[in-house]
């Protein structure tokens, strides 16, 4: 159920307000910069402290935003940025250290090591589907990494972007963490401005706009966008276990997840049977109709105009031959969509024309696994793929014959919560990448440095070329250089 209360009144800031802030954090910048790993860990136990105390108001403000239920929010939000932080604080002293790197014999007696360097000012634009998990994880890595942040959260969420204000208020002065509200005119303004790293995430509609903005300013850009994620059936998938899994990834946050199923790839043989396992897993775990609306495991969808924009990419493929076999009710002014299940599908409906980003499968088949992998590549690059197979000959093809930006086998989801992989897309489904030490070397300059002693080889190179010692330097160099590996 959701609960109706008016959404706060936000004041929307001035461009010269934007600047003025801009300009407050470029003056901290260094200083933060030169922080150590006890300042920073400082840092993010305070973070970590202030978000354990205010987890009721986060958890309510998603409610009023999303209907999520608290332990949703608990289990997909708020729990995993306490843990990202445990992380990030245990092995942050490991990570910031230099690490030194070798050097080659014709720089012999020189040093050279690597270290991370803060960025800058960092712009976060953060989504509406996950408010709290998608704007404190990379806000985390970016202050781990030494950086200034102005936090962006979208106006789609905004009791969560209140809530979000309010406890990063009570922690942070604005010349180290400022959030600011308001609504895309306010975002774009912010893009101008010369920040030393942007990361979004969002459609890639608003992706390409912010990309184009940051060129302006050759500001660096992480790009956490989406794509049409499949679930890919093998003729080796146990079906129990793929519905299970892809109805749960796909109904969580009603299905309002950038790594959710998008559709369902499967032998045509095995449709029928796959739908009615869909259809038993969705009434053990969201109940029936009644319960769907009611009860506390279901979400809503974040607007009307979501709700609407699906109905009509589901009927018009219903118009073009699509069967809805399960759900299929959609009730705009209460932001709710049944779980829809709609077979029947091909490529070029309009079910197949866009990332769906909500509670509406499309079910298409194949007649052999050659012709769902060349669908596969056909599309866009997807975020995330999941594949069910028990062949392991299947499970490497897959490997070496798709791209994706994460690949799941025998699950949906989960990948997100190894705080040791990388998450991030390729292609139109995004750009760089995120959690772990990986967020911290996105917000982080690796900076090359060398050291030259005084007596060194390098002046055997000095010209003129025509002495002796650059001729004989350039005859041993090309008699210590190899070919590594076969010729062929």
């Amino acid at each position: 159920m959701t609960a109706t209360l008016l959404p706060p009144a936000v004041s929307q800031p001035s461009e010269t307000e934007l600047k003025t802030l801009f300009q407050t954090q470029q003056e901290w910048r260094w200083r933060a910069a030169q922080t150590g790993v006890a300042e920073r860990q400082a840092v993010l136990r305070r973070l970590h402290d202030a978000i354990k105390a205010g987890r009721v108001a986060l958890a309510d403000a998603m409610a009023l935003d999303l209907g999520k239920s608290r332990a949703e929010s608990e289990l997909t939000e708020i729990h995993p940025v306490l843990e990202e932080l445990q992380f990030i604080i245990r092995r942050l002293p490991r990570w910031m250290t230099p690490r030194k790197i070798a050097t080659p014999l014709m720089l012999a007696g020189a040093q050279s090591e690597v270290r991370f360097q803060a960025r800058g000012v960092t712009l976060i634009l953060s989504p509406w589907n996950y408010p709290v998990n998608l704007a404190l994880s990379p806000l985390i890595a970016s202050l781990a990494a030494g950086n200034t942040v102005i936090l962006k959260p979208s106006e789609k969420a905004p009791h969560t972007s209140r809530a979000l204000k309010e406890l990063l208020e009570g922690v942070f002065e604005p010349r180290l963490v400022a959030v600011v509200e308001g609504d895309g005119a306010v975002a774009h303004t912010l893009t101008t401005l010369p920040f030393d790293h942007i990361f979004f995430t969002g459609s890639g509609a608003i992706g390409r706009k912010v990309m184009a903005a940051a060129a302006e300013n050759l500001s660096s850009v992480t790009l956490e966008l989406g794509g049409k994620s499949p679930a890919l059936l093998h003729p080796s998938a146990d079906l129990k276990t793929a519905a299970e899994r892809v109805a749960w990834g796909k109904l969580l946050n009603a299905g309002q997840t950038c790594v959710a199923p998008d559709y369902v790839l499967l032998p045509t043989n095995m449709r029928d049977a796959f739908v009615l396992e869909l259809d038993a897993v969705i009434a053990r775990r969201y109940g029936d109709h009644a319960w769907q609306r009611a009860g506390p495991d279901y979400g809503r969808m974040v607007d009307t105009a979501s709700v609407e924009r699906l109905q009509k990419l589901t009927d018009g493929s219903v118009a073009q031959g699509a069967r809805v076999a399960l759900g299929g009710e959609f009730d705009p002014e209460a932001r709710f969509i049944s779980p829809t299940v709609v077979t029947g599908v091909m490529p070029e409906m309009p079910l197949m024309g866009e990332e769906l980003f909500g509670p509406v499968l499309p079910v298409l088949t194949y007649d052999t696994f050659e012709d769902a992998l060349a669908l596969i590549r056909r599309l866009d690059p997807p975020l995330a793929l999941y594949l069910f197979a028990e062949d392991e000959a299947a499970v490497e093809q897959v490997k070496h014959e798709t791209t994706s930006g994460g690949m799941v086998v025998g699950g949906t989801v989960i990948h997100l919560i190894n705080p040791h992989l990388p998450f991030g897309g390729v292609g139109s489904s995004g750009m760089g990448n995120y959690h772990g030490e990986h967020g911290f070397r996105t917000f982080s300059h690796e900076r090359a440095i060398l050291r030259e002693p005084k007596p060194s080889p390098v002046r055997l190179m000095y010209p003129p070329y025509g002495r002796p010692l650059p001729r004989l330097t350039a005859w041993a160099l090309r008699l210590l250089e190899r070919q590594a590996g076969p010729r062929e």
